[in-house]
């Protein structure tokens, strides 16, 4: 299904996630640097690899564009940011207030959420070389590490990276970062459970507040978003310089 041109509608309970391609030509790179601004183009002259450099720039300015078409009235080279009480990101200036938003970027693949109530994304490549035990161990909640435990060993690198982005998206969305510490809630990460806030501490109602729900972003990733709230609609996008639909 082609996606609807021109302005982008968002309803009350509904959340859009973009998927973005970071690998882009080269030309449109060039084009793509022209909507950041100063600050964002400085940073991305910071990176060691190019490659780095060049996704980067394709992530800011594709999260410029897309904001853009639910804002109208503001073009994306003008869009202002800036950072909540623990950095999240939020829009500033004349459109502050308007939209919820988070991105997040892995490899060859960003994701953009957009959402009336707090939101919060997560992808990650994933790799199996990691050492997902020692991290798993301090992480991870005394409940999640049994459950982590208690799967057969093929099962468990994509049982942690699953749990691992369900954690990172409700932290997003919280938007407290490092104050609300990981082994304070519970996710569902057994590859038989849906996507799930178990339970969260010391506040056990905390967690009928929120909906969290994985996203397939393409093999070899693992990927989640959360949003504050009922999410009574989850439509799936792929930003490209023409986007086109992916899901619903």
């Amino acid at each position: 299904m082609p996606e609807p041109h021109g302005v982008m509608t968002l309803a009350t309970g509904a959340v859009h996630v973009w998927k973005i391609d970071l690998d882009v030509l080269a030309d449109a790179h060039e084009r793509l640097w022209t909507f950041l601004s100063d600050g964002e183009r400085e940073r991305a002259r910071r990176f060691h690899l190019a490659r780095d450099g060049t996704r980067f720039v394709v992530a800011h300015a594709a999260v410029r564009l897309i904001l853009a078409r639910y804002l109208p009235e503001t073009p994306a080279a003008s869009l202002l940011f800036s950072a909540g009480p623990f950095g999240k990101p939020e829009l500033g200036g004349p459109a502050a207030g308007q939209l919820q938003f988070n991105i997040s970027h892995s490899g060859a693949v960003g994701l953009c959420a957009v959402a009336r109530t707090p939101v919060g994304v997560d992808v990650e490549r994933i790799r199996e070389d990691l050492a997902f035990d020692d991290i798993a161990a301090s992480h991870f909640s005394p409940d999640e590490n049994v459950a982590l435990r208690g799967l057969p060993p093929e099962q468990r690198v994509a049982a942690f990276f699953s749990g691992w982005t369900r954690k990172e998206a409700y932290i997003k969305a919280h938007g407290d970062g490092l104050a609300l510490p990981l082994t304070s809630f519970d996710v569902a990460l057994a590859p038989d459970q849906p996507a799930a806030l178990v339970a969260t501490r010391p506040d056990p109602g905390e967690a009928r507040r929120w909906s969290l729900s994985s996203l397939e972003v393409g093999p070899g990733y693992a990927a989640a978003v959360a949003v504050e709230d009922e999410c009574r609609c989850l439509r799936r996008w792929r930003w490209s310089m023409l986007p086109a639909r992916v899901g619903g």
